[in-house]
């Protein structure tokens, strides 16, 4: 009969997230943990077939937390700037979860083909509205959301770095760069680019 485990796998996931949160996602190892838990490593391998499985639960944490972040944004600010705002508060209050999700997830991607698969519904989402709110094709809506999600995620990468901007900044450089890519979009010029989906 197999050992009872000494800690459920909710617990070992939330000081694993804890820990990570804490010390970044370097810091989330068996030792370290085990350490967090008050234990040796042992009781995790009772609960998780491996470090890689407890990965995988820690990184769905941390886009649960990610996504408690969507009422975050004022109420009168668009659907999808909603989701820039989101990110940006993110990444400001939760840098390190902001490296594990953004960062660590991105590092493997050969184009943003890569990347949109890994936003998961997030950035269908975010498309479909685009596509609904300005009346755009959905190349349109693919190709804006790519160049704003580029942007984005170089200002949430700024921003869980360390450098400091105001809530109300961040909109207004987010706006900013939403209404010239529309503009673009609209008269057909971001196609002229192309796409970093395509190789």
């Amino acid at each position: 009969m197999p050992p009872k485990p000494k800690f459920a796998r909710r617990e070992i996931v939330e000081a694993a997230l804890d820990l990570v949160s804490r010390r970044g996602p370097e810091a989330l190892t068996a030792r370290n943990l085990g350490e967090r838990l008050g234990s040796s490593a042992r009781p995790i391998f009772t609960v998780f077939q491996g470090m890689d499985e407890l990965r995988q639960e820690v990184r769905a944490a941390a886009m649960a937390r990610f996504a408690s972040y969507a009422d975050r944004a004022p109420a009168d600010v668009p659907e999808f700037k909603r989701a820039g705002v989101q990110m940006l508060l993110f990444a400001q209050e939760e840098p390190r979860l902001y490296q594990l999700l953004f960062v660590n997830g991105s590092r493997e991607a050969a184009s943003f083909a890569d990347v949109f698969g890994e936003l998961g519904p997030m950035a269908e989402h975010c498309v479909a509205a685009i596509r609904r709110d300005y009346a755009l094709s959905d190349e349109d809506a693919r190709l804006l959301f790519e160049h704003m999600w580029i942007y984005t995620f170089g200002l949430g990468t700024l921003c869980a770095g360390g450098a400091r901007f105001s809530q109300e900044r961040l909109q207004e450089m987010l706006s900013t760069s939403f209404r010239a890519l529309l503009l673009l979009a609209r008269a057909g010029r971001l196609r002229e680019g192309g796409s970093c989906t395509e190789s």
